[in-house]
């Protein structure tokens, strides 16, 4: 099968972006990030969405994100949280059908009300 794929051709000929990886997944700093330090996690086998990943695939992916996170955290005293999270499918705002898990570092005052969190990718259903 022959698909054209911005994930899979970034590990086959991009990898002076890729800044940590295990044997399932590996780390990118996101091309139009929300934050500093917006952080993608990828699989290394093209898979559509997170319900495509294989059990192993969800551990890589996991390991990644916590050594991530240690490392932000330690690097950026300001980063107090994160959001993690994926769009998986079309109405979802999926636009790169290769799984990726965002992983976004933030800090008090980034946003003027940060209640609700992920809740607010519908307007008005983020406070409650």
């Amino acid at each position: 099968m022959v698909y054209e794929c911005l994930f899979c051709d970034l590990q086959l000929n991009d990898r002076v972006r890729i800044i940590a990886e295990n044997e399932l997944a590996y780390l990118v700093r996101d091309g139009y990030p929300v934050r500093d330090g917006h952080t993608l996690v990828i699989p290394k086998r093209h898979a559509v969405d997170y319900f495509d990943l294989f059990e192993n695939e969800v551990l890589a992916i996991n390991e990644l994100l916590l050594e991530q996170r240690l490392l932000l955290t330690a690097t950026d005293p300001s980063i107090e949280g994160f959001n993690i999270g994926m769009n998986c499918g079309e109405v979802a705002g999926q636009s790169v059908f290769h799984c990726h898990v965002h992983l976004i570092p933030r800090r008090r005052g980034d946003v003027a009300e940060p209640r609700g969190g992920v809740r607010n990718v519908i307007p008005g259903r983020g406070n409650y």
